[in-house]
């Protein structure tokens, strides 16, 4: 009415209050992360296969370990599950794996025992027949825990010959002055993504924990915005991987949305604790790190430097840049102080 006050009601969402106290007493353990000589020369067998001959050999002989067989095959994947019906007992028909000049290395630590023993002392010509019982954890799941049957031909035997280690295969490796220099810079880096991942894996198995330490209830619009960085970045990818704009329009948004909250809500909230946790232990980022940090964005995105920083400036994305470093450097100091 005129003359009177004017009354109206508004509904803000706030920070959870939530205590943090307690973290301290997650442990985790340091994972050993030292890079074997047998992990190494693995590595190294790697590199070095995509430099070797193979030549075959033409003395009439059998195979024996240490030769390569060149083999043509079929093979019939035995039903894991049989039906009785009227017309007696029928299995599901898979489609015949078949090869043609395929490689298998005799006595080859990545050769399946059956191949070892079904090829070992055969013959060029000789046709063989076995059966390959794959492990459950076979690195193609198609052929994982199941049993084969297999029909082989021998169309060769080969050797397969690797070229000396010495400054010309290192110069070929790259820019390296010596074989000893390039097995000591690919040692080192081998080491280094070891230890990286491990201790990456370790890290974020501590994160979780501590993490799942703290219930509360999360803002609906944090969960909501994140909901909508998680949609932004799969569109972009999607974009570079050559969606046209017309065909992300047809998309589900609403089921898209719904699909992401779950992940989003779980950020959020190893978002806020991070926080907190970094505002208790004193984490800081310096500008040196933030210029650091937009020097590596502006060489992977080719922006100009500071173009990219008053962009970034303009639309809240130096504040989040700053924000996700604080984090990054959090889990840090709390893997550091509660490794063990």
């Amino acid at each position: 009415m005129d003359g009177q006050p004017m009354r109206f009601k508004a509904a803000f969402e706030v920070l959870p209050e939530f205590d943090v106290s307690g973290y301290e007493s997650v442990k985790v353990e340091k994972p050993d992360t030292d890079l074997g000589d047998e992990e190494f020369n693995s590595e190294l067998d790697h590199v070095l296969d995509g430099y070797a001959t193979v030549e075959p050999v033409e003395e009439d002989r059998a195979l024996a370990d240490g030769d390569w067989a060149e083999i043509q095959f079929r093979g019939v994947i035995q039903p894991l599950a049989q039906t009785v019906t009227e017309e007696g007992v029928t299995a599901p028909a898979t489609e015949p794996i078949t090869g043609e000049d395929v490689l298998i290395e005799i006595g080859g630590k990545d050769t399946l025992a059956a191949f070892n023993e079904a090829l070992r002392g055969a013959k060029v010509g000789q046709e063989l027949t076995f059966e390959v019982e794959y492990p459950a954890d076979f690195g193609q799941p198609q052929l994982a825990g199941q049993k084969v049957d297999y029909d082989v031909t021998v169309k060769a035997i080969k050797r397969k010959t690797f070229p000396e280690r010495d400054e010309e295969l290192a110069k070929q490796l790259g820019n390296y002055e010596s074989w000893e220099d390039f097995e000591k810079q690919f040692r080192m880096s081998k080491q280094s993504r070891k230890r990286e991942s491990l201790e990456m894996g370790a890290r974020n198995k501590m994160l979780d924990e501590v993490i799942g330490r703290y219930h509360f209830p999360v803002p609906e619009s944090f969960v909501q915005q994140q909901v909508d960085a998680r949609l932004e970045r799969g569109l972009r990818a999607l974009a570079q991987q050559g969606m046209k704009s017309e065909d992300m329009r047809k998309l589900d948004f609403g089921r898209l949305r719904a699909a992401q909250r779950d992940e989003a809500e779980k950020e959020v909230r190893a978002s806020l604790v991070l926080d907190r946790i970094a505002d208790v232990e004193g984490v800081v980022v310096s500008e040196a790190e933030i210029d650091n940090e937009l020097r590596l964005l502006s060489m992977q995105t080719r922006e100009p430097l500071e173009t990219l920083r008053e962009r970034l400036k303009k639309d809240g994305g130096l504040e989040r840049l700053r924000e996700q470093l604080r984090r990054e450097r959090t889990g840090m100091v709390l893997y550091g102080k509660l490794a063990s």
